[in-house]
């Protein structure tokens, strides 16, 4: 009879507890928590339009912002295409841009110099606190695999 008891204090002492650890707040790597309320968590909340416009991407020491514009794919429903410009108005270089949020809520564009095949890769997040107008991610040269980082702030209202 003594055990009886103590397995029930045993397992309702479990069911408790494992309630509490369920109901507890997520902790600081939850996204969630830091997006204002109605504000995406991350890029699979956004819709694709949203992705769609101007942009400034800021990398790590380049003086000036690169202009990255972006627009639905025409071949890829969900997908987008673009392009970013660097080196200013003095000797612009212009590269094409194509990728998509991948199911993990990372914003992933290829970048092409030629139109053919693969020069840079970028990976980014969602800054949550954002509400869908900045990334932060990696730029890494496919030649070499050197690296940057980058911050893609929204420059211009999305384009229909």
């Amino acid at each position: 009879m003594r055990v009886r008891r103590l397995s029930r204090w045993f397992a309702a002492a479990l069911c408790a507890l494992l309630l509490a650890a369920c109901a507890a707040p997520a902790g600081k790597d939850a996204a969630s928590s830091d997006a204002p309320p109605g504000c995406p968590a991350d890029a699979r909340a956004l819709p694709v339009e949203a992705l769609y416009g101007r942009w400034l991407a800021r990398f790590d020491g380049a003086a000036d912002a690169a202009s990255v514009a972006l627009h639905a794919h025409p071949e890829y429903a969900g997908s987008v295409r673009g392009s970013v410009t660097r080196g200013g108005s003095s000797s612009p270089q212009t590269s094409q841009l194509a990728g998509d949020v991948t199911d993990d809520g990372i914003l992933a564009l290829d970048e092409s110099r030629d139109g053919r095949s693969i020069s840079a890769v970028w990976t980014a997040e969602l800054v949550p606190a954002s509400c869908g107008k900045e990334f932060k991610g990696t730029w890494r040269n496919a030649a070499d695999d050197r690296t940057l980082t980058f911050v893609l702030t929204r420059a211009s209202p999305p384009s229909p």
